[in-house]
């Protein structure tokens, strides 16, 4: 084994663990999203965590962002503007890695 061979080790294992954190962060963060947009709702308990989860699998329809966007646009229409909705989504992308990395 080659010193480059390992260190090309090192890189894959690294990216392999920043996409894990990253995954993980963006399914709390549309968690978490989604909790602040039951409230928003007048949603609590099973409803609120119910309603929660449609706003984690709606992340699947799309690569990216706008797919989560555009249910809560939907969703919110009248209770949060597009401003309000992004930025939270920013807000909440990095509690949601803080937390993540806390547990880590």
């Amino acid at each position: 084994m080659t010193t480059f061979d390992d260190r090309e080790r090192a890189y894959e294992n690294k990216f392999a663990h920043d996409e894990e954190l990253n995954f993980k962060a963006e399914a709390r963060r549309n968690r978490l999203l989604g909790e602040w947009a039951a409230g928003l709702l007048g949603k609590s308990g099973d409803d609120a965590r119910s309603y929660a989860l449609t706003i984690v699998t709606s992340d699947f329809d799309e690569p990216g962002d706008e797919d989560v966007y555009r249910k809560l646009s939907a969703d919110l229409a009248g209770k949060a503007d597009e401003t309000a909705i992004r930025t939270k989504m920013v807000e909440l992308r990095v509690t949601a890695r803080e937390q993540i990395l806390n547990e880590i």
